[in-house]
């Protein structure tokens, strides 16, 4: 009995301080007010000018898409530019994201994602002002900011303003991974930054400026309207999920750590429920969780579609961290039955990574603290350049 007394004791705290902090992180969200929700500081200055938006479906002011606003608020929009997933923000990773038509606002939607990455000088003619408002997730891999970036290259080029309306962070308290290498730059990493930058996509954009990463001297004639009552230390769970593959806060936090199996055999959860919350492959020796991936939106023909497989369910862990997790990806491949075939995806796998250094150090059996090692150079040169370039505490 006294035993039992006091594990009901301790399970009341534990729900005591989960309830606590999800009310901590609601208030946060509350008094937080993102770049978008702050038009008293930009809308005057579009008042006469066309404007073009690169947004998506978490582009809001509250309940209300950034331009059904900017549009009852006088503002004369041409173009919708839309990113990966598109712009209702249903497409699957990868999928082909069509031009068309907004059935509610009559605008014209142009892709950046397949083979248009970068607003044409034809597709900016006549606009004046070109306003991005994503939220992002703070991973290189994440291609919101490949987006973003192709989009200040096409302004400095066509002599157009960029308006960034900032965004919070999920995975901004942090700085971590490897930094990439130029030689494996792509669309799911364009710039020498770690894995996890820390940076807002406003930081962001100053430090591509600032750097000269938009080549040839190109610079953009950028402005950022910071978030209020933001720092990196604030936790922040986004109020709409920014990607099918990405449906809430614990997927954002545990994707930093687990991207890197999406050029691999094993599934990180892509058609099921718990997406990038699960991970397995068809290896009973991964674990004793399983699941079993289904064809479905957001995740067409899914990586072992239709097979059980087995290994670790993530959806109830602390994923709250200050680095990367390389154990799953190290213990996985140690237990993989057919080791070369674990890399199944090898260029992906290397984009993602930033180089091929960290697949040669998984097979070479360097340990995790080694792999941090050889990263700590360059992302110690990388922390002094973010320092110059960050606009919260």
């Amino acid at each position: 009995m006294k035993f039992q007394s006091i594990k009901n004791i301790i399970i009341a705290f534990v729900c005591f301080m989960a309830s606590a902090c999800a009310s901590s992180q609601t208030e946060t969200n509350k008094t937080l007010k993102t770049g978008a929700e702050q038009t008293n500081l930009y809308v005057a200055n579009l008042k006469g000018k066309t404007v073009a938006l690169v947004v998506n479906h978490t582009s809001t002011i509250g309940k209300t898409h950034l331009a059904d606003s900017l549009i009852s608020l006088g503002v004369k929009i041409k173009t919708i530019f839309a990113p990966e997933h598109g712009f209702r923000g249903t497409a699957d990773a990868g999928e082909h994201v069509k031009n068309g038509i907004d059935k509610k606002t009559g605008l014209p939607i142009v892709s950046l994602y397949g083979s248009n990455k970068k607003p044409s000088a034809a597709q900016l003619d006549g606009i004046d002002v070109i306003i991005f408002d994503i939220q992002d997730v703070g991973a290189r891999f994440y291609t919101y900011t490949s987006t973003m970036h192709y989009v200040m290259e096409a302004c400095a080029e066509q002599s157009k303003e960029l308006l960034i309306l900032d965004r919070p962070n999920p995975n901004g308290h942090y700085v971590d991974g490897e930094v990439l290498n130029k030689k494996f730059a792509s669309f799911v990493g364009l710039n020498t930054i770690p894995v996890v930058h820390g940076c807002t996509v406003g930081e962001l954009a100053q430090m591509i400026n600032g750097e000269g990463w938009l080549g040839g001297n190109k610079k953009c004639n950028l402005k950022v309207i910071k978030c209020l009552n933001y720092k990196h230390s604030t936790p922040y769970s986004p109020p709409i999920a920014p990607s099918p593959n990405l449906p809430n806060l614990q997927s954002m936090l545990l994707y930093p750590s687990i991207c890197f199996f999406e050029g691999t055999v094993v599934s990180v959860g892509r058609g099921t429920d718990k997406q990038f919350q699960v991970i397995g492959s068809p290896n009973p020796k991964n674990g004793n969780f399983t699941f079993t991936p289904e064809d479905k939106p957001g995740a067409n023909n899914p990586p072992q579609e239709g097979k059980l497989c087995y290994g670790l369910d993530l959806s109830k862990i602390n994923a709250q961290s200050t680095e990367i997790n390389l154990k799953y990806l190290v213990d996985f491949y140690n237990k993989s039955e057919d080791k070369a075939k674990f890399f199944s995806n090898i260029s992906s796998f290397d984009r993602l990574a930033g180089s091929d250094s960290l697949r040669k150090q998984i097979i070479a059996g360097v340990s995790e603290q080694q792999i941090r090692t050889s990263w700590k150079n360059d992302l110690d040169k990388y922390k002094a350049i973010r320092k110059k370039y960050l606009i919260y505490e």
